[in-house]
């Protein structure tokens, strides 16, 4: 594979370039971490299930994940609540796919 910022060519499983010393893309990165967590999954769950917070249980945003779950239940009762809660996940969702938000809570990148 080649730098990104040098365009030099570099290791396929390299995390730094040796030539120029910027970091490689977060998406090779992730291709070698055995904790990363996908990013086509991340990002459906949160387009389809994102009212319930799936997607950030997924990631280990639990706290956000909660209050997304709670949004979107309790929340019916005034009614916006789900509203609320499934644009915010749909957001959330696409952002995970254009590559927006890129990392897991522990900061572990997404793989492709």
């Amino acid at each position: 594979m080649f730098c990104q910022n040098c365009g030099k060519e570099i290791d396929d499983k390299a995390v730094v370039c040796i030539h120029c010393g910027v970091a490689v893309k977060p998406a090779a990165a992730a291709a070698l971490d055995p904790n990363a967590k996908s990013k086509l999954a991340a990002g459906l769950l949160g387009i389809f299930l994102g009212s319930l917070g799936i997607h950030n249980f997924y990631l280990g945003n639990t706290n956000k994940a909660i209050t997304q779950l709670l949004l979107g239940t309790v929340g019916a009762i005034v009614i916006v609540g789900p509203i609320i809660s499934g644009i915010w996940g749909l957001i959330e969702g696409i952002y995970i796919l254009t590559g927006k938000i890129a990392t897991d809570a522990t900061g572990h990148p997404l793989k492709d």
